[in-house]
């Protein structure tokens, strides 16, 4: 035998909805009085009522305002039941190659407190997750939180991560992190800074959680979303029915190492990959050689945005290549939405991804979509990270282990 819920003759499933998938319920707005709660997991009103009371208890849900009436007899309006996203908050990072931001959020995503500063990867990451975990404590005080109040951290970073164990997996700009514990690293740094226990610490791809924080914001109801970030590197985060697809360990969206035909030596140490020649990192390098000064991506986006033509013009080449490449993600995965973010972001990079996007994939693939620009911006990353922390933390199965663990 198994545990696997069965079904009795009448066809009625024999499963018991737990108090985690009440919340659940509730939190999705799928069902948000005790009524509606009985009626779609078929639970009594006794039931619903004690599941219910540990979530109070936990301080997860409280009552709202009263909602409509539904007989036609009258009555009393219905209760509300709402997740209440008071009772903790969650701490978010997102490094980039030379800098980093850190937040407080609330459990809904709002953002608290807010820090952004230089932070080379190359560094290491002993050293720069432990002063990224400065960073967190030291908003904590900021926003007038207290560390026992964190629920999690959330991280992103610029490299292919292994979903299951929070390591990076070979990432090509990120020496001396493959492998590496960072969740192990941040927890410790975390409570050597603020004295507080572990908390949980869950990392991941930083275009995966710019396109989580995207499409959970903006784009609630498109079923495949595709957010591109090219600074850098050049990666995707791919987000089907409201989850991230990250491929079997981590490795989707990884478009910068596409081979394009390009005969420059990327940092991955191939020739003619997409990051080589059209990157924030490739256009600085050829502005510089035109004799314009720029280093990095961010260079480049401070000269697109004061309208430099050289910039614009190398920009609008550089989304050229992007958009065909794209034209292929486009035919395969057919989204509704295609973003794009980072350093190039912006009129030049739309204009040269449009032309050959349009000009080389199917009609069919393109006659729903949008090509759009980041909405969040920098905070993308971060409502990502945070996001993706509520929903591990409070999913139906982890929520009841931590309503056991609070002896509730």
């Amino acid at each position: 035998m198994t545990g696997r819920p069965g079904r009795t003759g009448n066809g009625r499933s024999t499963h018991q909805a737990s108090a985690g998938e009440l919340l659940e319920l509730v939190r999705s707005g799928r069902a948000t009085t005790r009524g509606a709660l009985q009626q779609v997991t078929g639970l009594s009103r006794a039931t619903v009522g004690q599941r219910l009371e540990r979530l109070f208890r936990a301080g997860w849900l409280r009552e709202g305002a009263g909602g409509p009436v539904d007989s036609p007899l009258g009555g009393r309006p219905a209760i509300t039941l709402e997740f209440d996203d008071a009772h903790a908050i969650v701490l978010a990072a997102d490094l980039d190659t030379r800098h980093a931001r850190a937040a407080v959020l609330t459990l809904t995503g709002e953002i608290l407190a807010e820090r952004s500063g230089g932070l080379a990867v190359e560094d290491g990451p002993e050293a720069v997750l432990g002063e990224l975990a400065g960073w967190l404590a030291d908003l904590l005080e900021q926003s007038g939180h207290r560390a026992a109040e964190v629920c999690g951290i959330g991280l992103a970073v610029p490299g292919p991560v292994d979903s299951d164990t929070g390591r990076v997996v070979q990432p090509p700009i990120m020496p001396g992190w493959h492998g590496y514990d960072i969740r192990g690293r941040l927890a410790r740094a975390f409570t050597e800074h603020t004295g507080a226990p572990p908390v949980p610490v869950l990392v991941d791809n930083d275009a995966n959680l710019m396109a989580y924080g995207e499409q959970r914001t903006g784009y609630p109801d498109c079923s495949a979303f595709v957010l591109v970030k090219v600074s850098t590197g050049i990666g995707a985060g791919v987000v089907v029915d409201g989850a991230l697809y990250r491929g079997v360990d981590g490795g989707a969206g990884d478009l910068g190492h596409i081979r394009v035909g390009a005969d420059a030596v990327c940092r991955c140490g191939s020739r003619g990959c997409l990051a080589a020649v059209a990157s924030g990192g490739a256009v600085a390098r050829r502005l510089a050689e035109a004799g314009v000064p720029a280093a990095s991506g961010s260079d480049v986006r401070a000269l697109l945005a004061e309208g430099h033509p050289e910039a614009a013009a190398f920009a609008r080449d550089a989304g050229r290549l992007v958009g065909d490449v794209l034209a292929t993600v486009v035919t395969l995965l057919n989204p509704g939405v295609l973003m794009i973010a980072g350093d190039l972001a912006g009129t030049p990079f739309l204009t040269g991804v449009r032309e050959l996007l349009y000009q080389r994939a199917l009609p069919r693939s393109t006659a729903h979509l949008d090509v759009v620009t980041a909405r969040l911006g920098e905070r993308a990353g971060l409502v990502g990270a945070g996001a993706m922390v509520v929903e591990y933390l409070y999913a139906p199965e982890r929520a009841e282990e931590r309503l056991l663990a609070l002896g509730v």
